[in-house]
């Protein structure tokens, strides 16, 4: 359906190809200035690659305007016409299309019903709230019948609890539309939550694409490894290799005779109720650094205290130390 050809997204990036499968969620998972946006928008026509080739059924669409590519694009903002009803915002791109008033309120009648929308078609953009109106974004986005949807962080400006509820919600709308969907996001939980597939972009280039299950388990670099922990995996040197450890593979009771003990004092700690994240620096190997241990629920740890925190050898992560 959509396919990247020797793609270079930023003058001096290495170029990559990539296809993506029609009917899955693909999440581009990318720190601030990856090239995340720059990605979505060179999909969407929005802006020209460096080089390479953009190809929509098998056709190349690369200097094709948006208008001619199909592609739907929502951004981080809701972007909704605010002097427009939900129902005359749904229709609008069915309108556009020039389709008959009968199949317009048909479309936006099955659009509103699936986003939720259906009691509020009278109303206007600001008498949603926040998540209904990321909804009727998307919703409009998806009356324009493209094969291929583009989400730039959509979900970014909401506060956690409507994102926790929307990015339930959103995996089985975009099911339910079998639209091919590129999805991008900083968060590697919207990964695990929505990706058939993850791509993990970094510096303007592909660092590593798969399932999301199997890039966790068997990350490619350190960087890819960092990408898909938050906060950070921890590192240490050993005999010149380089060693990394996820904050959350590391607890403060063994749970095997032969997990690796690592002797840690106490900077300080934040929690949530839920998580508590313990600053430690580490005494390992060949070095002391400062290090991050995510602990379910609310632990108490004094700064200055010493403490050992344990992990499983397998969750112990190995590179080259030139490795990134």
């Amino acid at each position: 359906m959509l396919e990247l050809n020797a793609l270079v997204l930023k003058a001096g990036s290495p170029p990559f190809s990539h296809r993506f499968e029609a009917g899955q969620i693909n999440v581009v998972l990318g720190r601030n200035h990856s090239g995340k946006t720059r990605l979505a928008r060179v999909i969407a026509g929005l802006d020209a690659p460096e080089s390479g080739e953009v190809l929509l059924g098998g056709k190349v669409v690369t200097g094709d305007p948006p208008g001619k590519r199909s592609v739907a694009l929502v951004y981080q903002d809701f972007v909704n016409y605010p002097n427009w009803t939900v129902f005359e915002n749904l229709a609008s791109p069915q309108k556009a299309q020039r389709v008959s008033a009968a199949l317009i309120r048909e479309r936006v009648l099955e659009i509103a019903g699936q986003m939720q929308l259906t009691e509020f078609l009278d109303r206007y953009p600001d008498a949603l709230s926040g998540g209904q109106q990321q909804r009727l974004a998307i919703g409009r986005a998806l009356a324009k019948s493209a094969d291929v949807l583009v989400m730039d962080e959509p979900l970014v400006n909401l506060d956690y609890k409507l994102r926790e509820a929307l990015q339930v919600e959103l995996r089985g709308l975009l099911r339910e539309f079998g639209v091919s969907v590129v999805y991008t996001t900083s968060d590697p939980r919207d990964a695990f939550a929505l990706g058939d597939t993850l791509l993990l972009l970094a510096d303007h280039r592909l660092l590593q694409a798969g399932p999301p299950l199997s890039l966790y388990e068997s990350p490619g670099s350190p960087a890819a490894a960092d990408l898909m922990s938050d906060p950070c995996a921890n590192r240490w040197m050993v005999g010149g290799d380089l060693r990394l450890i996820r904050p959350e593979h590391l607890s403060l009771d063994p749970a095997h005779v032969d997990d690796v003990a690592f002797p840690v004092q106490v900077l300080g700690r934040e929690t949530n109720g839920s998580e508590t994240f313990v600053h430690c620096q580490a005494d390992v190997a060949e070095a002391n650094t400062q290090w991050v241990a995510k602990l379910s629920g609310l632990v108490d740890l004094a700064p200055g205290s010493r403490e050992i925190f344990y992990a499983s050898a397998t969750a112990i992560m190995k590179f080259d130390a030139h490795a990134d």
